[in-house]
């Protein structure tokens, strides 16, 4: 006796001896070739013989690819997204009516024949020949699938999808010989269930789970009769008859589909007649697709996550290999995105800066010791709109940031200063510190070729009041430049290359900083997570580790679930802690009595250093306690304006300086993020403080918080490009002096972030 299938019909071996007569017939049809060529059937039928027996006994079934749902640390979602929304569920959670609906339009015999339905074959054959047209196809239920299966192993590449649905003799046989091996594998309610779950139903739905919610906002088992009709109609011509756009067609095909139902026996005549006239009672849910969507201002963490999932090897050697994982989905991502943080973080920057204003804002929250990054939003909100943009501002060029990153200006001194420590020089260090003076020369470098100031670059200090002698400790609280480039000229360029490079400082574009005695002012780009986790060395008494946005990700393929390795943060002793504990004290110092007083967190131990750049173009406040490190970036992204009598926020600034936009920035953010939190306190150390010196000496300084007390002012900035971008020349009146001209200017487009002005990132 031939062996049978569960499904009924013909067994593979009379179905291979058929083939010559019914597969080539079957294909000419649904190829659209016309009956009478039968000259052409014969000669195909030889070759098509022989490629059948040629063709792979197996189908190999790709994993269907379904929606990705990111979460932050809690479980909270963040946000789902998909190459193709779909979401897989068994037949017992199917609708019975849908599951009829689809038989009874699509293949009403489905039960009753196997792989090939002869009398659909022979049926179509004669309507066609009648019409003079292809007006009936013969395709069963089963072939479908398998052409589904073809479509969805193309993905998005359009040769392979016009491959997988050319309309050829060569694709019917390998389909047909395919779907003999499904039915003899998979039986009827397994072909079923797949079908329902891979096929197409427009708006972006695949499968009857994604195409349910879309259409209707519910689950596909709770689906009625006409509800499960107009799914079913859909499959055939999903845009033809796409409910939302054609309501009229719709229903003249949801009713063809109940009158079929009645016809087969599937509901009575008065059920088809009583569910015709039902309105099409549509509760369409709009795609929830993509980092767009995210919850909590957390659209650009989410494009972040995307960015290092396909960009770390750890998820692929190749970068395809990475990106069709990424397509596949099914995935489910924790991150370490703190809800609580990011809330803060939304609040804060809701609060300071509108998405109008001329500026934007970025800030970026670290955890010290581990590298987890826990907040990460900014003013300008996901999107292609007025007012939006798809940069990070947050981030590196390399993973969704601007090109650069930004200038640091003055909060990259820490950075000087701690190489000065670990080269031996004690934190009483003492240098004269002019108002002004040439950037010093010869300054060793790690090349062995001395850097020379060849221009007679010149740096001043923020106000005239500012000559020295200073202490380091007086120096950074002050933020004095022409202490810091003297630093660099006694230390040589080489320890800050070292230094940095342990804390994995470089340009926003991911080239290491360049040997200028410049760069210790903060003249390169770098973007606000770098420097967050940079800061946050500082708080882990020395040890840097890498940010990390991944928890953990499972991945769902079919009905297992497996875990997928992800990158881990790498820690490692960036200076000592004796250094570590010292940039501590004197950071300490800064938002005690220092640039950023008006910026300081009044219920735990914390510390910072505030910074702007030339022409005030941009604005820093980067700051951290023991257990969390922030920075916040102010500016254009462009680097076309410049923050004078500017509004940010609804706030009117004369100047924008790190302590009176940036800082409040930290400080809410901060505040927030921290509260119910540990307050723990620094290893502070014992730094002698100088001769107290006259009191006129305390000034609102560079990046002083708008207070203009009368008696100094608050001019330029600090920091400079290469060797000689000049400071302010601050009056002798509440309110500041002249900004200074730069004595070199930077090229046009050379630092900026291509989301809100001219060019592109991509």
């Amino acid at each position: 006796m031939p062996k049978k299938r569960s499904g009924g019909g013909l067994s593979p071996t009379q179905q291979a001896a058929k083939f010559l007569g019914v597969s080539v017939l079957a294909g000419a049809v649904l190829a659209g070739i016309a009956l009478p060529a039968v000259g052409a059937l014969g000669l195909a039928a030889k070759g098509s013989v022989e490629s059948f027996d040629e063709l792979p006994a197996n189908l190999k079934t790709p994993p269907l690819s379904q929606r990705t749902t990111i979460l932050d640390a809690k479980g909270g979602q963040i946000a789902t997204v998909y190459s193709r929304d779909r979401t897989v569920v068994d037949l017992k959670d199917i609708s019975p009516y849908v599951q009829k609906a689809i038989v009874a339009i699509e293949d009403s015999r489905f039960y009753e024949h196997g792989a090939v339905d002869l009398k659909g074959i022979l049926r179509a054959l004669n309507r066609n020949a009648q019409s003079g047209g292809v007006t009936e196809g013969a395709s069963t239920l089963t072939q479908q699938y398998v052409k589904n299966v073809f479509v969805e192993e193309a993905g998005d590449d359009p040769t392979k999808v016009a491959q997988a649905t050319q309309q050829t003799i060569g694709r019917k046989i390998r389909e047909l010989k395919f779907a003999i091996q499904v039915e003899e594998e998979l039986g009827k309610k397994k072909i079923l269930e797949n079908y329902l779950n891979i096929t197409f139903f427009g708006q972006q739905a695949y499968g009857v789970e994604a195409a349910a919610r879309r259409y209707f906002s519910k689950s596909a088992k709770d689906l009625n009769l006409q509800e499960s009709a107009l799914l079913a109609g859909l499959v055939q011509s999903p845009s033809r008859y796409d409910p939302v756009n054609d309501e009229a067609e719709a229903t003249k095909r949801r009713n063809v589909v109940l009158a079929r139902m009645a016809q087969v026996g599937d509901i009575s005549q008065e059920q088809a007649a009583e569910a015709s006239q039902a309105p099409l009672g549509l509760k369409v849910s709009k795609p929830n697709n993509g980092c767009i969507t995210a919850v909590a201002d957390a659209a650009f963490f989410c494009d972040y996550v995307r960015e290092v999932f396909l960009s770390d090897p750890v998820f692929g050697k190749e970068k395809e290999d990475r990106a069709k994982i990424w397509n596949q989905g099914g995935l489910t991502i924790r991150t370490t995105l703190d809800p609580q943080a990011q809330r803060s973080v939304h609040t804060s920057l809701k609060g300071h800066v509108n998405k109008s204003d001329s500026v934007a804002a970025a800030i970026t929250l670290v955890e010290p010791g581990t590298g987890k990054i826990l907040g990460m939003g900014q003013s300008k909100p996901y999107g292609y709109g007025k007012n939006e943009t798809e940069i990070n501002y947050s981030a590196d060029h390399s993973m969704g940031g601007s090109n650069y990153g930004f200038p640091t200006g003055s909060t990259f001194k820490p950075f000087v200063a701690a190489a000065a420590l670990e080269e031996g020089r004690p934190p009483t260090q003492e240098y004269s510190s002019p108002y002004e003076m040439p950037y010093p020369d010869p300054v060793q470098t790690c090349s062995g070729k001395p850097w020379m100031n060849q221009e007679g670059a010149t740096v001043p200090n923020e106000d005239k009041s500012e000559v020295g002698p200073y202490r380091l400790k007086e120096a950074m609280a002050l933020s004095v430049n022409t202490y810091f480039v003297q630093m660099i000229a006694d230390i040589g360029l080489c320890p800050l290359v070292k230094m940095t490079d342990a804390l994995h400082v470089v340009e926003g574009n991911g080239e290491k900083l360049p040997e200028v005695p410049a760069v210790s002012l903060g003249s390169r780009g770098v973007s606000p997570l770098t420097m967050a986790s940079a800061y946050a060395a500082f708080a882990s008494r020395g040890m840097y580790c890498t940010p990390v946005a991944i928890e953990s990700i499972t991945q769902k393929i079919g009905d297992q679930q497996k875990s997928l390795e992800v990158p881990k943060s790498t820690c490692s002793r960036a200076m000592s802690e004796k250094t570590a504990d010292t940039v501590n004290t004197l950071l300490q110092g800064v938002v005690d009595s220092g640039t950023g007083r008006a910026s300081g967190l009044t219920d735990r131990a914390n510390a910072g250093k505030t910074g702007t750049t030339d022409e005030r173009k941009n604005a820093w406040f980067v700051g951290y306690t023991p257990n969390l490190s922030g920075a916040v970036w102010v500016g254009s992204a462009t680097q076309q304006v410049k923050m004078v009598d500017i509004s940010v926020g609804g706030a009117y600034h004369a100047k924008v300086y790190g302590g009176s936009v940036p800082g409040p920035i930290w400080r809410d953010a901060m505040t927030g993020a921290l509260t119910g939190k540990d307050a723990p306190s620094f290893n502070l150390v014992d730094i002698p403080d100088p001769e107290k010196r006259d009191k006129d000496r305390d000034r609102d300084g560079e990046d002083g918080d708008d207070r203009g007390d009368g008696n100094r002012g608050n001019g330029g900035q600090n920091g400079g490009v290469f060797g000689g971008l000049t400071g302010g020349n601050g009056g002798q009146t509440g309110g500041g002096g002249a900004e200074p001209d730069p004595t070199f200017s930077l090229p046009e487009g050379f630092i900026q972030g291509p989301g809100n002005g001219p060019g592109g990132r991509r």
